[in-house]
């Protein structure tokens, strides 16, 4: 405060009506305050009467916060004598050590190892996307500031300027990323080690490590923008591709080396198609809510400014379309009498769609808690992995020379209605 001027409670103005009202103390020169689930409020400077507009998780302003309490630096926290952050290190080195240990089945790789590591590759690039929500839920995404570097001085969180919750959450997702470039190098060498040595799984299991480096340079971008939201968005958007491409190599292990043929009826694999795209466009508009929304990893972060109801509401349409798809497809899925691996794709991706969907409806009635926000994104992850699994069950490997036994179309026709018998 200066001098003798007398602080006042101001009136703030709401960016939307999602936002509500939350007065703040402040006098004289410019302020910029957050609180822990992402809200900042801007106020121009004036005399101790200033009206400032404020972006705050209605969650925050209605209920207490369900985030931990602040906390000294993480290097002040000390467990048998070592610093927190040791243990965060040495529990990733474990993980790496056990991936090794299993390893040793690549050089005599079998199919079902092949697929036990490509599932792996599913289960860990869809996790990363998860934890990576919960550093942003959090507010912990500038827990480490810099990039390789935690700290301008250091590669562990030490000094960080930040609570040692924030500081833990942020590096014990960076270390993850090890445990994630490490399953994708070993399902690369197992199937560089399989024997006959296909190009087109050699190709889908080299994109994977590369894509997780890639990751890292995104990552390291998000930091340097101060999380701006388009960076944030595709660290998001990259797993997800990366999670696709898993997809397509623990499905095509499973197929002889071949070219792709439609195995179910045409409508079928076109609306397949059709779900990939609009659930793409799903991921994307639900970057576009996370940036306009509360939740942006750290209360100085920038975000959109964008209507957050017009963007909800885009991303509730295309949440519709894709709701249809999946019953449309179950439909087809069932009454065509397609393969059990079809069906249950279909049906699988109906059901999270609906789950996923009153999930989405539920967080935003009850002002985005934190909690409900990490569950949301775990849901668009199995929705995506259905959605891809839908898709590529659609099609099937067939050996050059070889025609695609169990043709649906074939199979339609056998089972559609006799034609009357020509009167004599």
């Amino acid at each position: 405060m200066h001098g003798e001027e007398e602080a006042t409670t101001v009136e703030v103005d709401p960016l939307t009506t999602a936002f509500p009202e939350v007065p703040i103390l402040v006098c004289g020169e410019h302020v910029r305050a957050g609180d822990d689930s992402g809200g900042v409020a801007s106020c121009k400077p004036g005399p101790c009467t200033t009206v400032c507009r404020m972006s705050v998780s209605p969650a925050a302003a209605a209920a207490p916060s369900t985030l931990p309490p602040v906390a000294a630096d993480l290097d002040d926290v000390v467990v048998l004598g070592v610093p927190f952050w040791g243990w965060q290190i040495a529990l990733a080195a474990a993980g790496v050590i056990v991936l090794l240990l299993l390893a040793r089945t690549i050089w005599t790789p079998s199919p079902r190892s092949l697929r036990a590591w490509a599932l792996g590759n599913i289960v860990v690039n869809a996790g990363i996307a998860v934890t990576g929500a919960v550093v942003r839920v959090t507010s912990s995404g500038l827990g480490c500031s810099e990039w390789p570097r935690c700290t301008p001085e250091s590669f562990v969180p030490t000094n960080t300027g930040h609570t040692a919750f924030n500081a833990a959450v942020e590096f014990g997702n960076r270390t993850l990323t090890f445990l994630v470039l490490v399953v994708g190098v070993i399902t690369l060498l197992a199937v560089l080690r399989s024997v006959p040595r296909r190009r087109d799984l050699t190709l889908m299991a080299a994109i994977i490590p590369g894509g997780v480096l890639g990751q890292g340079v995104v990552g390291g971008i998000t930091v340097w923008t101060d999380l701006h939201p388009a960076s944030v968005a595709t660290h998001f958007l990259l797993s997800m591709v990366m999670v696709f491409v898993t997809i397509a190599l623990y499905v095509r292990l499973q197929e002889p080396q071949g070219k792709p043929e439609v195995s179910v009826t045409p409508m079928l694999h076109v609306t397949s198609v059709a779900l990939v795209v609009i659930g793409f466009l799903l991921l994307i508009a639900g970057t576009m809510t996370t940036g306009t929304g509360p939740h942006g990893g750290d209360a100085s972060a920038p975000r959109w400014d964008l209507p957050l109801e017009n963007v909800t509401r885009v991303h509730s349409v295309l949440a519709w379309l894709c709701l249809i798809g999946a019953l449309a497809a179950t439909v087809m899925a069932h009454r065509t009498g397609a393969r059990r691996s079809v069906r249950l794709a279909a049906t699988a991706l109906l059901v999270l769609t609906v789950v996923q969907g009153t999930l989405g409806y539920v967080q935003y009635a009850f002002a985005l808690p934190e909690y409900l926000v990490v569950l949301h994104v775990l849901g668009s992850g199995l929705t995506w992995i259905a959605i891809s699994r839908l898709y590529f069950s659609t099609t099937r490997l067939v050996p050059d020379g070889e025609k695609l036994i169990d043709d649906p179309v074939a199979r339609t026709e056998e089972h559609a209605p006799a034609e009357p018998a020509p009167e004599r």
